[in-house]
């Protein structure tokens, strides 16, 4: 796949180039000719998320890219996990010897309760087992509980380089990082170790098939000025960056999406990881409302678009695309995926790599029909 961006191009397989920060250009939309499938969490709608079997799923199934959300080791290891709190993605709870790990810590101004990666060396980390975080939702996928340790970041990516070597592509991999702030107060930046790893895996360069994205805006900003990587900025549906709280000061992320706002991130970004809300708003019915004008505005401030999260299931899709009344039977994840598709979009993330590479596709397939 080759994707082609008029401006500057957010990394993609085949060759593509990748820009540096701040390349955008105001008034020139970005346009790729085939839209990014990038692996939410590896193949998480059907593995334990964030395990090796998880992202080499998503690989097999054709994903652009996968998608590790990092966090640190008491000895400053990067892992791949949702977050920094293991309890409900790990076996930890079923191991005595780390009974007395078990706290309460405030995490972005937040109390939370478990068990955290902070408080563990990677070797301890190692005699833990991943399971499903949804296994009500995913019953199926609780028969993979305790078969997977949790991998490094160093390990994700020596698993995109062999597999593009074996299929003669290129996976791209997509980096979070989760809590900058919180890490950084406990003296386990999550940065310096980000970038030393791809530094050895020669993945530092504007081209390289890396985007790394935060929720945060000051860590994305330090980024821009130390690294020509791509970089992507997280926004939610509502709350603000932590940073920008942190410091007294806070930003919603719904200034973000202003056209003022998207031209500020243009400033230190490539690309614009949103929400799906944000793109294709939900009434108080839960149906779509029509599309915004954050894509466009993304585009005309040199940004491309990302959104997040596509699911199978009823319960995550706005109700347009749901199938009968069980929350977790599945939906009609194809046409949720053709309408951001429709709505310009540059990619999307997926729990479902094959349902998205599909759809992207045939996507493809109609819109080279019209055109011929």
């Amino acid at each position: 796949m080759a994707a082609v961006l008029t401006t500057s191009t957010v990394l993609a397989p085949a060759g593509s180039a990748a820009p540096g920060h701040a390349s955008g250009t105001p008034g020139v939309a970005p346009r790729m000719t085939e839209p990014l499938v990038i692996a939410h969490r590896g193949a998480s709608g059907y593995r334990p998320e964030h395990t090796l079997a998880a992202y080499r799923l998503a690989i097999q199934m054709g994903a652009d890219y996968i998608e590790p959300d990092l966090v640190s080791t008491k000895d400053g290891v990067l892992v791949a996990r949702h977050e920094n709190e293991i309890g409900g993605t790990t076996d930890v709870a079923e191991h005595p010897e780390f009974a007395d790990r078990r706290t309460t810590k405030t995490i972005d101004g937040r109390p939370v309760t478990g068990w955290f990666t902070e408080d563990f060396t990677l070797d301890e980390l190692r005699t833990l087992r991943a399971k499903e975080r949804l296994p009500q939702v995913r019953p199926g996928n609780t028969r993979y509980d305790g078969r997977f340790q949790v991998p490094t970041f160093d390990e994700v990516l020596r698993l995109a380089r062999e597999e593009s070597k074996r299929r003669g592509t290129t996976i791209g991999v997509y980096p979070e990082t989760k809590h900058p702030t919180y890490f950084d107060s406990i003296g386990l930046s999550l940065e310096e170790p980000l970038l030393r790893s791809l530094r050895a895996a020669n993945l530092d360069k504007a081209k390289s098939p890396v985007i790394i994205q935060s929720f945060e805006t000051a860590n994305l900003k330090d980024l821009a000025t130390r690294t020509k990587v791509t970089l992507a900025q997280l926004v939610d549906v509502s709350g603000a960056p932590y940073d920008t709280v942190a410091a007294g000061d806070p930003t919603p992320y719904s200034e973000l999406v202003t056209a003022e706002g998207l031209r500020e991130i243009a400033t230190y970004a490539d690309g614009l990881g949103a929400h799906k809300d944000w793109v294709l708003p939900r009434d108080a019915t839960g149906a779509t409302t029509g599309q915004s004008a954050v894509v466009d505005d993304a585009h005309a401030a040199g940004l491309v678009v990302h959104v997040w999260t596509m699911r199978d299931e009823n319960q995550f899709m706005a109700t347009d695309f749901r199938r009968g009344t069980d929350p977790n039977a599945k939906g009609d994840a194809r046409a949720e995926i053709h309408a951001f598709l429709d709505a310009g979009v540059d990619g999307v993330f997926s729990d479902f790599a094959d349902t998205a590479v599909d759809a992207r596709d045939l996507w493809l397939a109609e819109r080279a029909g019209r055109a011929g």
